[in-house]
């Protein structure tokens, strides 16, 4: 039968319209591989991964708190119910997720909120082992300041407790610091760790008889920066085993930091306390905003073969790498950022990085003097893959006015290091050998009153 002008005219609207909105779009929609929540005190990441982009608007809702967020191109899927799931009652932002289709093709995502949140919401392309990713971050309208809270933890801890049958008598008040006027975070904690008496040593399972190490010779509270590399939607190298190195340096650098708070006078404070991504130049921003006198990144190296070995210690290069090695692990590790996911479009981003591009002879001299002394000290426990601090332009390392170093604990990708890097007897002997390392270079190198803007 010959078709009729208007049947003609029908055919010729419907092939415009698979021209318009393209074959793959009618045939179906974005198929959902996976969603993922990650809640954390500096925000909350939730992920909706698929197998080609999708687009997506959002609404801020004042009272009560929520952001509505509409979904282009996909239809109401089981994967996508299992975000209300997800939500953990911990959860410091969010407090739940609704799910409906609001129209076809659209699907619309409420969030209730715990607190108001300024929301950023960013696509990124195919990377590592990730396809399409939609990513909503939640940031609190008023976020924690991470040296208050620093103040406040070390206060409370100096508060007056119970007297038990091992207290020792109380040391009397010693007289304020020449150098007191100052120091703004020495007047903060109103002279908390000008403690006399010696510091004990760290809990030691090496069983080897190391020289004693001496208190840090100071009459400030000294704070030292921990960074557990990686974490969140980037888990780092994962080993023969399945261990994922995200998961063993923040267990090792909760265990350096219970070593730190120890010391009369110091303090630590971690870049990220949970399974969360932080952006390598938020992670230098954060050591800067609350003083710290000393930077120390954790990691678990990985190779092609599970022949490399040994701890390695580098500090930032202003000329170059040291070796090929060096040169090819700090491009490895500069590109977390594409595998964990930052929003490239965000102002902040591009001034702080332009920001720590300001690298000083100084800041890599005390780096390299930091560096020694804690290779050396894990020199004690286990097999140095190098046995000189090595040198790359590692943009973790970039803070321009805090010494600097990255740790690699051991090869991941190593079976025998693997095994080691996830028993906790090492993870102690570990962190024993990084708290001899930081107090031999402060014995050496002893910090100075802060002088310098936040």
């Amino acid at each position: 039968m010959t078709p009729t002008k208007a049947t003609r005219r029908q055919l010729l609207q419907s092939g415009s319209l698979v021209l318009l909105l393209g074959f793959r779009q009618i045939a179906r929609g974005a198929e959902i591989l996976a969603v993922r929540v990650w809640p954390a005190k500096d925000y909350t990441r939730l992920t909706i991964e698929s197998d080609s982009e999708i687009k997506a608007r959002q609404f801020l809702i004042a009272d009560p708190p929520r952001v509505a967020i509409d979904i282009e191109g996909i239809d109401l899927l089981p994967a996508l119910r299992e975000l209300v799931a997800k939500v953990r009652p911990d959860d410091p932002n969010i407090a739940g997720i609704r799910v409906g289709q609001n129209a076809p093709g659209v699907l619309r995502l409420v969030i209730d909120l715990k607190q108001a949140v300024l929301p950023q919401v960013f696509t990124l392309k195919p990377v590592a082992p990730y396809q399409h990713r939609l990513v909503f971050d939640l940031y609190p309208q008023k976020p924690l300041d991470p040296l208050e809270a620093l103040i406040a933890e070390r206060l409370k801890d100096q508060e007056p407790k119970s007297p038990s049958p091992l207290a020792t008598a109380p040391t009397p008040a010693s007289p304020p610091a020449a150098n007191a006027g100052s120091d703004p975070l020495g007047e903060l904690i109103a002279g908390a760790g000008r403690r006399t008496e010696k510091a004990p040593l760290p809990s030691g399972q090496t069983g080897s008889a190391r020289p004693p190490v001496k208190p840090v010779p100071t009459d400030r509270l000294v704070i030292v920066a921990l960074d557990p590399g990686h974490g969140g939607e980037d888990p780092g190298a994962i080993g023969p085993g399945g261990t994922r190195e995200k998961d063993v340096v923040l267990q090792i650098a909760m265990q350096l930091r219970e070593r730190i708070n120890q010391q009369p006078n110091m303090r630590a404070y971690l870049t990220r306390e949970a399974d969360f991504f932080v952006p390598l130049h938020v992670r230098v921003q954060k050591a800067r905003r609350v003083q710290a006198d000393l930077f120390i990144s954790i990691h678990a190296d990985a190779f092609f073969s599970d022949r490399p070995q040994g701890a390695s210690v580098f500090a930032l290069s202003d000329r170059g790498a040291s070796s090929s090695s060096a040169r090819w692990l700090a491009n490895k590790e500069n590109a977390a950022d594409q595998v964990g996911g930052i929003n490239v479009k965000a102002k902040d981003a591009q001034v702080l990085k332009a920001m720590l591009d300001m690298s000083t002879t100084a800041q890599i001299s005390d780096s390299l003097k930091l560096g020694g002394a804690m290779l050396g000290e894990i020199g004690s426990i286990g097999k140095l893959h190098k046995p000189r601090v090595e040198q790359a332009s590692f943009a973790v390392l970039k803070a321009p006015d805090i010494p600097s170093v990255l740790v690699e604990t051991a090869f991941i990708s190593n079976p025998d290091e693997e095994v080691r890097l996830r028993n906790p007897v090492y993870q102690a002997q570990l962190s024993d050998a990084l708290m001899r390392g930081i107090l031999r270079y402060f014995a050496k190198n002893p910090p100075l009153a802060r002088n310098r803007a936040i």
